[in-house]
């Protein structure tokens, strides 16, 4: 089955505005547009990011904080084909203090993403979800907060940085990052899944991590490697070297950008509902030199 075939009439189906950006996993810059593979290999594949649910926040920013992950999760229910996987780069819930709040919450977003119909969904914490309890709470509910996994020649790493209230990956995860791409063949793709900037953004407003260097400096001597983040509420694409990172939209506000005055929510526009925020797919494989990004916008006025 042609998977770009599928995905257009999903566009036209679903009125979805999807934008392209085409990432050489660390070797070129990303560039916005159309862009389509003449041919997919055998190993390609696509999965989906969604990012900054902040489940249980409540307020104007947005008055749909409830209906917009649902209607997110329609939308790729609905794809002809499904993705390989779903992933969730943070910030899962909204912040509280109270432990039993947070397990509530917890639950809630655990039931309401379990209406995907795909096999295999991820999940990263933020630090709405961990900086409080150092990830206690989250891993009752999702398990480690980092990990590695491999996906049809691609290796994908899960890397925390926000259980460390300072916005670290920390020594101990770093040495563990160490060990595990001593093990990685030098040709492997790699695909880096977290929640806060491998780089300083925005480091006032806590979008950077505070080791991040050392990281990068891990991942430096493979050629290609891709960052795909939250946090900043917004798209955001930034080379480091060569490693590319994405930034990617959130399902409940979008946030100003770096260098506002402030990086308060944007606030709520009737005539415009959702606007600012999405979701996107991925699609990549170890036969694939580009990774190539298709940004979907949610959908559907408030009823």
């Amino acid at each position: 089955m042609d998977r770009t075939v599928d995905r257009r009439d999903f566009l036209k189906l679903a009125g979805l505005g999807g934008v392209v950006f085409a990432s050489g996993l660390g070797v070129a810059a990303c560039a916005s547009g159309p862009k389509g593979r003449a041919e997919y290999g055998s190993e390609d594949f696509y999965f989906v990011q969604l990012s900054d649910t902040h489940w249980g926040f409540e307020g104007p920013p947005n008055p749909d904080a409830h209906g917009t992950l649902p209607k997110a999760i329609d939308a790729i229910n609905a794809l002809a084909q499904p993705p390989d996987f779903v992933v969730f780069t943070g910030d899962l819930t909204h912040l509280t203090l109270d432990a039993e709040v947070r397990r509530a919450r917890m639950a809630q977003f655990r039931d309401v993403a379990s209406r995907l119909k795909v096999r295999d969904v991820r999940f990263l914490p933020g630090e709405h979800d961990a900086s409080v309890d150092r990830g206690k709470v989250y891993q009752e509910f999702f398990g480690p907060t980092h990990y590695t996994f491999d996906h049809k020649g691609v290796h994908f790493l899960a890397l925390d940085n926000v259980s460390d209230p300072r916005g670290a990956i920390g020594q101990e995860q770093l040495e563990w990052l160490a060990t595990d791409l001593a093990n990685v063949d030098p040709t492997t793709p790699i695909i880096v899944l977290t929640h806060r900037p491998l780089f300083d953004l925005a480091p006032d407003w806590g979008w950077a991590t505070a080791d991040a260097g050392r990281a990068i400096e891990l991942l430096s001597p493979f050629p290609r490697v891709t960052v795909f983040y939250g946090h900043i509420h917004q798209e955001n694409h930034r080379m480091t070297g060569t490693i590319a990172q994405h930034a990617a939209k959130s399902l409940i506000f979008p946030l100003p950008p770096p260098g506002s005055p402030d990086h308060k929510p944007i606030a709520w526009d009737p005539a415009q509902p959702y606007r600012g925020l999405g979701w996107r797919q991925i699609e990549t494989g170890e036969k694939s030199q580009p990774v190539e990004i298709h940004e979907f916008a949610v959908q559907g006025a408030r009823t």
